[in-house]
């Protein structure tokens, strides 16, 4: 019988030899980040795994940011994807979008053009490659595509393909959305997730709901 992996440890895939799956890691567990904040369960890929995993998934997000990355629980982010803050934007009212503040040590302190947060919501799979700009927005159980480029707010439980990003089609009827947003299984206690994995892997929202 199917259950959850141990939430505190880093590499929760188990090759057949025995030895973890160095490729793959609970992101709450490696990111130690003043402007991150990453939920329980979710997991991010890499064929070539990095030493440092949010340098390497938001490698514009830094200590002194005034922007932060929220990631929800049970999110799935696979090789590839990256995270695109608000701290790489340029301002762009000017005559020049040059970011002549970074080279001057008097006007540096505290300039930052954008400030926008960008939140992934629960239960999200980011497909290879994807990119999520600076303060977009993705709701619960969205799919995004393999190459997609997202920004702005994304609605719960859709599937966005392409460059730029656009909503392909819905997972499931409005009612049944509004019925899984209601239900919200990612906050269930471990041992509740546990007795109804089979209903939740199922696709039939009935076995859920009872």
């Amino acid at each position: 019988m199917t259950r959850l992996p141990d939430p505190t440890c880093t590499h929760p895939i188990v090759l057949p030899d025995g030895t973890p799956h160095l490729g793959t890691v609970f992101l709450a567990n490696v990111a130690a980040h003043p402007r991150m904040e990453v939920g329980a369960y979710t997991y991010a890929s890499d064929f070539d795994p990095p030493a440092d995993w949010v340098g390497r998934l938001a490698p514009y997000l830094f200590p002194f940011s005034q922007e932060r990355l929220t990631i929800g629980k049970f999110c799935q982010i696979a090789h590839g994807v990256r995270f695109l803050t608000s701290s790489a934007n340029h301002a762009m009212q000017g005559l020049s979008c040059y970011p002549f503040a970074i080279f001057d040590e008097t006007a540096r302190a505290g300039f930052q053009p954008d400030h926008r947060d960008t939140v992934i919501g629960h239960d999200v799979w980011l497909g290879h490659g994807a990119q999520v700009l600076p303060g977009a927005r993705i709701g619960h159980g969205a799919i995004i595509g393999a190459g997609a480029v997202v920004r702005g707010t994304i609605p719960p439980y859709a599937i966005v393909t392409g460059t730029p990003g656009k909503v392909d089609r819905f997972r499931f009827d409005p009612e049944t959305i509004t019925r899984l947003l209601d239900l919200a299984w990612w906050d269930w206690p471990d041992d509740k997730i546990n007795a109804n994995l089979d209903a939740i892997q199922s696709g039939k929202f009935e076995d859920l709901a009872r």
